[in-house]
């Protein structure tokens, strides 16, 4: 497999505009790079090896995993991570044979195009068995990579635009319809600023949603981690639906959003407010 990969990659860069190419090679130069062990116990152990920022498939972590265990196989996931505090998931997730090594690259394949400089990395890995999902977490662990210091971290915020619908914004969270978009394939759309100001991870979710009057359900439902916001969100309906309801032109979105502690559900709900929005 990793041959076929390393062959569709070389044909790829082989096709390329020279002035492309030699980008490639640019950024392929090696850069100072000292590694970080995020896990190091008796069963297995990750580290941070280096950084490719401008690697082909996009901003690169490149890692190495290690399995201790005589026995078991285990999964080496990430959870969950985030760039400059913006959600930004890799997809990430390796199986590595007991007593195996993996050298593998997590990449950032959708970078927010928001964020020009990437100066906070943080990720959450999690190790557990391949073969018993019931059996306790080998290791869960959380880092921070700044590739130009901590002192040069900085905290993504966005500008407010004129064209913004703000449905909350309080002292828990934000949430903007940032703009609306009709596509053929995947449809109408609200897309979606969301912000989590709270020290909880929380859910956005919503109920009864009707769209001119019709009851069209998005079954959309977003996880933001405690203080960080996320773009990748985006409520959506059918062609098809919106066309079976003889609805032409989307003049009034209606739904009750529910945003609440997504490990307390018994907590209060943070928001259970009846919105309206006329795109």
């Amino acid at each position: 497999m990793k041959r076929m990969v390393l062959a569709i990659l070389t044909a790829v860069t082989l096709a390329m505009p020279m002035t492309s190419y030699e980008s490639v090679i640019a950024g392929a130069e090696e850069t100072e790079f000292e590694e970080i062990t995020v896990v190091d116990n008796d069963e297995c152990v990750i580290r941070i090896t280096g950084l490719e920022p401008d690697s082909l498939f996009g901003y690169t972590v490149d890692a190495y995993f290690e399995n201790k265990s005589s026995e078991k196989t285990y999964m080496f996931s990430v959870e969950t991570a985030s760039v400059n505090g913006v959600m930004s998931d890799p997809f990430f997730a390796t199986e590595v044979a007991a007593g195996k090594k993996d050298n593998s690259d997590i990449t950032f394949y959708s970078m927010p195009d928001e964020i020009d400089e990437v100066t906070d990395i943080e990720i959450s890995f999690r190790v557990y068995d391949s073969d018993d999902w019931l059996a306790d977490n080998v290791a869960e662990e959380t880092i921070h990579i700044y590739p130009d210091g901590e002192e040069n971290a900085v905290v993504y915020e966005r500008e407010a635009q004129e064209s913004d619908i703000v449905l909350v914004d309080n002292d828990d969270v934000t949430m903007i319809v940032v703009d609306f978009e009709t596509d053929d394939i995947w449809g109408y759309t609200a897309n979606l600023f969301l912000v989590n100001k709270t020290e909880s991870n929380l859910m956005f979710s919503v109920d009864d949603v009707s769209v001119n009057g019709y009851m069209l359900d998005p079954y959309w439902a977003t996880e933001v981690y405690a203080g960080k916001c996320a773009f990748n969100s985006s409520m959506t309906w059918s062609l098809d639906d919106l066309e079976e309801n003889g609805i032409e032109e989307v003049e009034e979105i209606e739904f009750t959003l529910r945003v609440y502690d997504y490990d307390d559900w018994s907590a209060e709900d943070v928001v259970n407010e009846t919105i309206t929005v006329a795109p």
